[in-house]
């Protein structure tokens, strides 16, 4: 039953991804654009390319802004991420064999001292 949640938390974090993996492009795309033309408002000296990086940065971060649904992509990423942990540490099958005569020799020796 466990295995089941977890398929279909995941499939519901994968069906998120996929529909938002278009403006996680756009909001990567844009927090790089934002990046070099906070860098180039930097390195200007003149007053002219100052303005001209500064209106870049400002139309580029509106644009970006415009992508915020990305962060629902981005958790659904997370939640898909812990969800292939969780299946892959809960496995019903057990892995190291148990020996049914473990207590063997103890419960056999319990049994001679009565």
């Amino acid at each position: 039953m466990k295995k089941v949640g977890l398929f279909l938390i995941g499939a519901v974090a994968a069906i998120v991804l996929l529909a938002n993996a278009g403006p996680m492009v756009g909001l990567a795309l844009g927090l790089v654009i934002l990046y070099v033309a906070f860098k180039g408002f930097v390195k200007a000296e003149a007053p002219f390319k100052k303005w001209l990086w500064g209106f870049i940065g400002v139309v580029v971060l509106l644009t970006t802004v415009s992508n915020l649904p990305a962060l629902a992509g981005i958790i659904a990423a997370v939640v898909l991420y812990i969800v292939y942990k969780k299946w892959n540490s809960s496995s019903p099958i057990k892995t190291e064999k148990e020996d049914p005569f473990k207590h063997f020799e103890r419960q056999w020796a319990d049994l001679n001292q009565k």
